[in-house]
């Protein structure tokens, strides 16, 4: 697959977040990176927790950063697992993105492989606020 400049460039920065992962339970480093349209680029890496459903992801942990600083119009996501197994981002992640960038390509890499997809290829039936109410 080829990626352009800006794809690469955030790529690299999701590589550099999962070196931040804090693993001890699956052992898989994960790193995000969220590049908005005003240009900022937030990044982060799962935590987990003994309590493993208490984990944060680093799609969810980027994410909160965009939103805390009101940012949250997003232009591109990409996701490392520092890994030869491949997996895109859970479905609370999925869902999580969704509700500020439903149409926004999401880059999901690891050592090995890579692929580009829109949020909502991934996730076609995300739950959404009904306008009407």
């Amino acid at each position: 697959m080829i990626f352009s400049e800006s794809e690469l460039r955030l790529m690299d920065e999701a590589k550099e977040a999962s070196e931040h992962a804090y693993s001890p339970y699956s052992k898989f480093k994960v790193g995000a990176a969220i590049l908005t349209k005003k240009g900022n680029i937030y990044k982060s890496a799962n935590i987990e927790n003994a309590s493993y459903s208490l984990t944060i992801c680093a799609e969810r942990n980027a994410a909160t950063k965009a939103v805390f600083n009101h940012d949250t119009d997003f232009e591109l996501i990409a996701v490392y697992v520092d890994s030869e197994i491949l997996f895109p981002p859970c479905g609370a992640c999925r869902q999580f993105l969704s509700e500020f960038a439903p149409t926004v390509p999401i880059i999901y890499f690891n050592k090995i492989d890579s692929y580009k997809y829109r949020l909502d290829e991934l996730l076609p039936f995300s739950f959404q606020l009904n306008d009407n109410q």
